[in-house]
Order: C-alpha cells, then sequence, then structure tokens
C-alpha cells in the first residue's frame, strides 16, 4: 500500500540552462515548486509533486531525481508538449528569460491527480511563476480555494520573478489570505512591493494574511519567524558558501518539515530547522536537496 502523501506541492518544474564563464550552457535540472517538493521527501516527509513535465530528456531527468528523492510519482505527469525552459544570462547580477509559451508545466491535469489525495494532504504548496502563467494560474488558485473550504493548510512562498508586475497582486493577496504559512524573503519583498520598506511590505502581508506564520528570509543575515503572537530570529549558520541557489527553496521544504514531523516543537525548534536546511545547499553547487542526517548535523554543530 503506498504511503499517502502528506505534503503536496503544485507549481513548476523546469529546466534552467545557466551561460558559465566559458560560454558554455549547463542545464540544470530545477524549479522553485519542484525544488520545494523534492526536498521535502529527501528530508523523510511523504511529498508528492503535483506538475507535469515534458515528455523528452528534460522531463525524464526531472523524473528520474523525483524517483531517487523518493517523491511519490502518482503525482508528476508526463505529456506531450515542450519543456519549460529558464535561460540564466548572468548569474551576478542576475539575469534571466523563460521559453514555454505553451509549455509541459502548463498542462497538468487536476482531475487525474490520485483519488482522494486531498483527504491525506496535511499542507499543501502553491507558488512562484505557476501563479502567473496563465490559464493554469487561475486553475491553481481555484484549487487553493478548495483546499481551504476542506479544511487543509496551505504553505505559500511568492518566489519573486520578473513576470510578476502589477497584474500579479491580487493573486499575491489571494493566496495571502488562503496562507497558513508563508514563505518570504527580502529580495522577494524588494520585488513585490518596489520602493516600499520591508518593514511595511510584512505589514501588508500580515494585513492579508492575519493568522499566518510568515517565514522572512534575508540571506546571510539570517530569518525571522513572525507569528501572530511572537517573532522568533534565527541567525544565518556559517558555511562556505558555494552559491545559494535553491536555499529559499530548500529553506521553506524544511520549515513545512519540521512543522509536519513534530507539531509541538516550539517555534525555535522549526526556524533552526529551516535555517541549517539553507546553509547545507548553500555549501553546495545547486539546488542541492539536503537529508534530515545532513541537516541535524548543522544543528549539532
Amino acid at each position: 500500500m503506498t504511503t499517502r502523501a502528506r505534503f503536496v506541492v503544485f507549481g513548476e518544474a523546469l529546466t534552467d540552462l545557466i551561460r558559465e564563464e566559458d560560454g558554455r550552457w549547463r542545464a540544470v535540472p530545477g524549479g522553485a515548486c519542484w525544488n520545494v517538493a523534492r526536498a521535502a521527501a529527501r528530508l523523510g516527509v511523504p511529498t508528492g509533486y503535483a506538475g507535469a513535465v515534458s515528455r523528452d530528456p528534460f522531463g525524464d531527468e526531472h523524473l528520474r531525481l523525483s524517483q531517487e528523492a523518493g517523491l511519490d510519482l502518482r503525482f508528476t505527469q508526463q505529456v506531450a508538449r515542450s519543456p519549460f525552459l529558464a535561460f540564466v544570462v548572468s548569474k551576478d547580477p542576475p539575469r534571466y528569460f523563460f521559453v514555454g509559451d505553451d509549455s509541459a508545466d502548463l498542462h497538468l491535469d487536476l482531475a487525474a491527480l490520485p483519488e482522494g489525495w486531498l483527504t491525506g494532504a496535511e499542507v499543501v504548496h502553491f507558488g512562484s511563476i505557476s501563479l502567473v502563467r496563465q490559464p493554469h494560474a487561475a486553475r491553481l488558485v481555484s484549487l487553493a480555494e478548495r483546499v481551504r473550504e476542506a479544511g487543509k493548510r496551505i504553505c505559500f512562498d511568492p518566489n519573486h520573478r520578473n513576470l510578476m508586475d502589477e497584474r500579479y497582486l491580487p493573486t499575491l493577496a489571494r493566496m495571502a489570505a488562503l496562507a497558513d504559512f508563508i514563505k518570504v524573503s527580502d529580495e522577494d519583498l524588494a520585488g513585490l512591493f518596489a520602493g516600499v520598506p520591508a518593514a511595511d511590505a510584512l505589514g501588508q502581508l500580515r494585513a492579508w494574511a492575519p493568522a499566518a506564520w510568515i517565514l522572512f528570509t534575508q540571506g546571510a543575515s539570517g530569518m525571522r519567524l513572525l507569528t501572530p503572537e511572537r517573532e522568533v530570529a534565527q541567525p544565518a549558520f556559517p558555511v562556505q558558501i558555494a552559491d545559494t541557489v535553491g536555499a529559499g527553496d530548500a529553506s521553506v521544504a524544511a520549515w513545512m518539515a519540521s512543522v509536519l514531523a513534530e507539531p509541538g516543537a516550539p517555534l525555535e525548534r522549526h526556524v533552526a530547522f529551516a535555517a541549517a536546511a539553507a546553509a547545507v545547499v548553500c555549501g553546495r553547487r545547486g539546488a542541492y536537496a539536503p537529508t534530515r542526517g545532513e541537516v541535524e548535523a548543522v544543528l549539532r554543530g
């Protein structure tokens, strides 16, 4: 009997094509939501990645790594559409563009998800550019509303990208209002609320989501977990940084893994686990998915 997925992640999987210093392009499987799902599975949470990938070597690689991580593959669909690609022409400063006008990620068939999946799910995650790319974005917002009506908890990571202009604000407000858990970085706030001080932007999120837990990440400055009752600050763990790709995705995955594994643990435990996962990823090249043992080793020092 297949273990039910306690954590289900909706959103994009894509392949990053990264231009290296020698001018060559390096293909790296990624996508913020797929990264979150893969990391959660590696941390020991029964997880389903509910997304569609292409029926070609790019999609095959996503499926291979999903299987290796222990994701519930019943949630992932492979379709005869082009792959969704992100061309990263510069990492510092970050410059990128997306290719995929009618790509696989837009063709997830919600009716073909495993029967009874929502009954078994405890937390359902949404976020990133999957909530911008229509018509799939509208379907996901509608699904999030059904998830909320079913009494399930929602995790939301807006994960700002250059596709999110003023037309995205109603979706941002609606998803924040539906969410029990919101992860947002200082860079996200700067992009989503251009010219608005971080404190005021966080205040707007709190106004939209008065009961939510908000994980505010600030890179090397650490992170803060804000609840309606109190706030916990967590410094960043020291690490020799290889790069920061996927650190935010790992932090939200670890946060949810901690909440699901130890629901009665103090807030300090949850935020420390998230920060330790981010540290593990920063020490590796690419969007690495850490194991629970690696995260616990960081916590032990």
